[in-house]
C-alpha cells in the first residue's frame, strides 16, 4: 500500500471492522457435525478477512505540539515529501485529515486539528472531530501536559477507548536540560500520570520521541506497541465473539446428545453393560465430537504447530473411559466401589430384573456425564487450537 492521505470530515464510513455474526454459520455447521477440521478452515478464511480490516487511530492534542509532525515522522515521510503532513509553527490542520501508511496497513492515521486555547469544551471539539468513530488515540504533548491534554484523556477514557500519550521534542528538553536523561524521562512521565490520576484516568503508555528521528528515543517501542494494538483491535472482538459461539455450539450438540440418551432410557433400550460398553459410548461420542485420535490427527496435520495438537490430546480427560473416571469426580462417584456394588445387588436373579430400570438409570447417568466430560474436552482443545493458531501469524 502507497503511502496516500485523503481529506474528510471524519473517518470512512466504510472498511471498518466487520460484524462478525455474519462469517460464523459455517463455523456453527461444522462444529454441529463435529468436524474441527472444517473449523479450523473456515477460522482460516475469517482470519484472512479480518486482517484487511480497518483500523482507524487518530491524533490529537494542543495545536502546536507538532500532531503533523509526528504522523510524517510515524509514516517516515519527510516533510519536504508531496504527500506528508503540512506542518508549522501556527495552525496548520483545519479538518480532520486521513493518511495511510505501507508500515501500517489497511490502518487510516487521521491528523486532528488541534484542541487550542479555545472556549470550545473538549466534548464539543469530539463531537466535531466525530471522535466516537476512532479506535484508538494518540495524545501528543510538548513543553507541558495542559489541562486540555487531561480533559481530552479523561473525555477518551470515558468513550472506552484506548489512547496514548506521547511526548515530542524530546531531543530539545535533553539539551536544555539540567538533569540526565534517565531523570528528565522519570519527571516527564511522572508529570503525565499525576495530572491524569488527579481525574481519575488510568495511566497510558507514555513515549518520548523526536519528530525529526523517527528509529531513535522511544520510537521503535511505540511502533512495537502500536502494532500489537493494532492486532487486538482487529482481532480481539471477533475472536470474542468466535469462542462464544463455538462454546454454545458446543453446549447445544451436548444437550441434543443427552436428551437423546434420556429418550432411549425412557424408553428402556439403554444396556446395563460394564466399564467396556462405556469404553465404546466414550469412543463414540469423542468421535461425535471431533476429538478422536483421528479428527485430532487430520487437524495436527493441516497447522504448523501440529505436535501442540497431539499434546492437547494428553491433557484430556476423556482420552479413556479409565482416565475420565480418575480426572472427573462425578464420573468417579458413578464408577465407585459402593455404586458397583449396589447395583450388582438390584440386578441379582432373584430380583427378576425388579430394579433394571434404576441399573438403567445409573448408566443413563454415566453417559450424561461422559458427554458432559468430553464437551469440556472440545471447548478446551478446540479454544487453544484457535489461539495458538493466532500466534503464528
Amino acid at each position: 500500500m502507497e503511502d496516500s492521505y485523503l481529506t474528510s470530515n471524519g473517518p470512512f464510513s466504510t472498511g471498518k471492522i466487520m460484524d462478525p455474526e455474519n462469517f460464523f454459520g459455517d463455523i456453527k455447521k461444522a462444529l454441529e457435525q463435529g468436524k474441527l477440521l472444517n473449523v479450523i478452515s473456515e477460522f482460516r478464511k475469517m482470519k484472512e478477512r479480518l486482517s484487511r480490516a480497518s483500523v482507524s487511530i487518530a491524533v490529537t492534542g494542543d495545536t502546536g505540539n507538532g500532531m503533523s509532525s509526528f504522523i510524517n515522522a510515524l509514516r517516515v515521510v519527510g516533510h519536504e515529501q508531496e504527500d506528508s503532513a503540512p506542518t508549522g509553527v501556527v495552525r496548520t490542520t483545519q479538518r480532520p485529515t486521513c493518511y495511510s501508511s505501507s508500515s501500517f496497513p489497511y490502518v487510516e492515521l487521521w491528523d486532528l486539528p488541534g484542541l487550542g486555547a479555545t472556549a470550545q469544551s473538549v466534548e464539543s471539539y469530539l463531537e466535531e472531530v466525530k471522535g466516537s468513530q476512532y479506535d484508538l488515540f494518540i495524545i501528543i504533548a510538548s513543553e507541558q501536559f495542559s489541562s486540555n491534554h487531561v480533559q481530552l484523556a479523561k473525555a477518551i477514557q470515558r468513550m472506552g477507548k484506548k489512547f496514548y500519550v506521547v511526548w515530542t521534542k524530546v531531543d530539545r528538553d535533553f539539551n536544555t536540560s539540567a538533569l540526565s536523561e534517565s531523570q528528565l524521562r522519570q519527571n516527564v512521565q511522572k508529570n503525565i500520570l499525576e495530572n491524569l490520576q488527579k481525574e481519575w484516568v488510568k495511566g497510558p503508555p507514555i513515549f518520548l520521541v523526536c519528530n525529526f528521528d523517527p528509529f531513535s528515543y522511544e520510537f521503535t517501542d511505540l511502533r512495537n506497541v502500536l502494532q500489537n494494538d493494532i492486532f487486538n483491535i482487529r482481532y480481539n472482538p471477533s475472536l470474542e465473539t468466535l469462542y462464544c459461539i463455538c462454546d454454545k455450539s458446543i453446549e447445544a450438540r451436548a444437550f441434543y446428545m443427552k436428551d437423546r440418551e434420556l429418550t432411549q432410557y425412557l424408553q428402556g433400550a439403554l444396556p446395563t453393560g460394564d466399564a467396556e460398553d462405556l469404553q465404546g459410548c466414550l469412543e463414540t461420542y469423542q468421535n461425535l465430537f471431533g476429538v478422536d485420535d483421528a479428527s485430532l490427527q487430520q487437524v495436527a496435520q493441516s497447522v504448523r504447530f501440529g505436535e501442540d495438537v497431539m499434546k492437547y490430546r494428553a491433557d484430556m480427560k476423556s482420552q479413556n473411559f479409565r482416565i475420565a473416571c480418575q480426572r472427573d469426580l462425578g464420573l468417579r462417584l458413578l464408577m465407585c466401589v459402593a455404586v458397583k456394588k449396589f447395583l450388582g445387588f438390584l440386578g441379582c436373579w432373584f430380583w427378576y430384573g425388579l430394579f433394571n430400570w434404576v441399573i438403567s438409570g445409573f448408566q443413563h447417568l454415566r453417559r450424561r456425564r461422559i458427554i458432559e466430560v468430553i464437551a469440556q474436552d472440545t471447548k478446551i482443545i478446540l479454544r487453544k487450537i484457535l489461539e495458538d493458531y493466532m500466534s503464528f501469524l
